[in-house]
């Protein structure tokens, strides 16, 4: 039996439905990942699988006890505490017998450890990308069977966005999630799902694949569309005949007719593409800008230390670093926004600077969508030609609707898609994205990146999504969180083989003496006791897995065994006893592991 079913579930809040009768079914183990514009429902379709809400119309089925957690797209802001509290949170209501309340905190010290997080830290003085793995352990610590994950990658550093990969694989439990990262997308799914046009798709097959298929989906569908339009041309012409054609028509053709009106107006058009276009600018000089030996700190943290760069007309530099290690801030050092505290910062002649904003703080809260970018203007010049704003604010895929709505009503999408509308109206050489990719849409991200490659500008970008690094970069700066700053020739999967090379190189030994050789290679006899020690330890290491698998088993079944209601009408002995044979062989799973660890730095 599935995990989860849809059955011609149906929901709408005003306007066209969000789901028109879609069926689902999610089966124990998949990794199932959810694709769609912006807008399209997918918030909305974890929610409702999650059990927030009923549908309007329709099903939804769930296996009976299922333990399912969800992780919302935006870390909570009011949620203050230890890190410990917070994960506790997680857990069903509290136990209600004391016999097992123990259990509890062991999960949750299991959990902690499993995620490399600090249980006596503040949660408040985490960054964002921390926040979000103390939510996600929040969910983990039930023990779920089915993870709902809302954009897990935002905000987090491309090391964290890799531990996450890894993690997941390893999880082993069900996961349906929302992501637009497309290395991440590659990496994890075993199925992909999209919705479109309050329809879901299933797609059965790889990110790679499901691009070919749908693109032949959505050509077979624009060419179907033709023939029917014109069909229904001809029908309409021959209805508008003379009195003598009408006298004489044919009723069931007439029928036929209102049959082809009503399936016309019942049809979704797919959303246009995104239009984008970057003013044209006079030329910068071939010089933008220059910075020697530019160091920079905030108290006893160095920020960047006595970094020398080049920066030239077309180049596009891509900056990546772990969060907190400085990104953001040498951006604004590059720009000018923030003076060195040694070194110096030159730029070239006629530079004009179009900056992107990570927290969107351009953006005005107490204005609409169309006083933000038009700015009290009824029209703008985008290269040359005179644009209505409404014109020009719908190539952003903003409705007539939406122009008119505060800010404060939008999504993560939208204020990303608002704000690059705001800076592509102005004419630029010197693009300055920092983290333009968040909540975009894949296929906003797509249409952004053909628009970067064809620029002929320069460009700075911070960014953790490594396929847009990748595809548009012509070098990378890697920041340590140390001060220092490194450059490589190309995009991510170009440093990260150049930075693979070099901590080879570092860690190969240095040319032993002959001295020095001929010491090493005289064999270190170990005595009786040693040799016997040193076979045995390797046979204990070479038999830990199967211990821990077995461990790992027999104390899943007595979780579950536990968690029936049943099992609390049984004597109390019988209760406490199974309660202890279970913390009994929880300890010995955590010495197993420990004695592992070990046994492998020692040998």
């Amino acid at each position: 039996m599935a995990l989860v079913g849809l059955q011609d579930v149906s929901l709408g809040f005003g306007g066209p439905r969000l789901f028109d009768g879609i069926n689902l079914q999610i089966e124990q183990g998949e990794r199932v990942g959810l694709l769609g514009r912006n807008g399209a429902g997918k918030s909305t379709l974890l929610k409702l699988v999650n059990g927030d809400f009923s549908p309007h119309g329709g099903a939804v089925s769930r296996q009976q006890n299922l333990r399912s957690a969800y992780l919302p797209q935006e870390v909570p802001v009011d949620v203050t505490g230890k890190v410990f509290d917070i994960v506790a949170g997680g857990l069903d209501s509290p136990h209600v017998h004391d016999e097992v309340h123990w259990q509890g905190q062991l999960q949750v010290e299991q959990v902690i450890s499993r995620m490399m997080l600090d249980g006596d830290a503040r949660f408040e003085t985490l960054s964002a990308g921390m926040k979000r793995r103390v939510m996600l352990a929040r969910g983990l610590v039930r023990d779920p069977e089915l993870l709902l994950l809302d954009e897990p990658t935002n905000h987090l550093d491309i090391a964290s966005i890799d531990w996450l990969e890894g993690f997941l694989k390893r999880w082993g439990g069900t996961l349906l999630f929302v992501t637009h990262d497309r290395v991440f997308l590659q990496k994890l799914t075993t199925r992909i799902i999209e919705l479109d046009r309050g329809q879901l798709y299933d797609w059965d097959c790889s990110y790679t694949t499901f691009l070919e298929r749908r693109e032949a989906m959505l050509s077979a569908e624009a060419e179907q569309n033709v023939l029917f339009d014109k069909k229904l041309a001809q029908e309409e012409a021959w209805i508008r005949k003379g009195i003598e054609a009408r006298r004489t028509r044919n009723e069931g053709r007439v029928r036929a007719l209102k049959r082809l009106r009503e399936q016309r107006q019942e049809r979704r058009e797919r959303p246009g593409k995104i239009k984008m276009q970057i003013q044209a600018d006079k030329r910068s000089g071939k010089l933008v800008i220059e910075a020697e030996n530019v160091s920079y700190a905030f108290g006893d943290k160095p920020i960047v230390s006595d970094f020398t760069t080049t920066i030239q007309r077309g180049d596009k530099i891509g900056i990546i670093g772990p969060n907190g290690s400085g990104k953001t801030t040498l951006l604004r050092l590059l720009v000018g926004e923030l003076t060195p505290q040694s070194g110096a910062v030159e730029h070239g002649t006629n530079l004009q600077i179009s900056y992107f904003d990570q927290l969107r703080a351009q953006l005005d809260e107490s204005k609409s969508v169309l006083d933000n970018v038009g700015q009290g203007r009824d029209s703008i010049t985008v290269n040359g030609k005179v644009r209505n704003i409404n014109a020009y604010l719908e190539d952003f895929l903003f409705t007539k609707e939406r122009i008119n709505a505060p800010i404060t009503a939008l999504s993560g999408g939208e204020r990303n898609r608002l704000m690059l509308a705001r800076l592509l109206a102005q004419p630029a050489n010197l693009l300055v994205l920092d983290e333009p990719t968040n909540d975009l849409d894949v296929e906003t991200l797509e249409v952004l990146e053909e628009l970067l490659l064809e620029y002929e500008g320069t460009l700075l970008m911070v960014s953790h999504d490594r396929a847009f690094l990748n595809n548009i970069v012509t070098s990378t700066m890697s920041l340590d969180g140390s001060g220092r700053v490194t450059e490589t020739v190309g995009g991510y999967d170009d440093w990260q083989s150049q930075n693979q090379q070099s901590a080879r190189s570092e860690s190969k030994p240095r040319k032993a003496t002959v001295s020095e050789t001929q010491a090493e290679s005289a064999p270190k006899k170990l005595s009786y006791k040693e040799q016997r020690a040193l076979e045995s330890q390797k046979k204990e290491l070479a038999e830990l897995p199967r211990r821990i698998e077995k461990l790992e088993t027999d104390i899943h079944a007595l979780t579950v065994e536990m968690a029936s209601p049943s099992f609390y009408q049984r004597d109390s002995t019988e209760i406490t006893r199974v309660a202890n044979q279970l913390k009994e062989m929880q300890d010995e799973l955590t010495q197993e592991y420990h004695r592992w660890e070990e046994l492998e730095n020692k040998l």
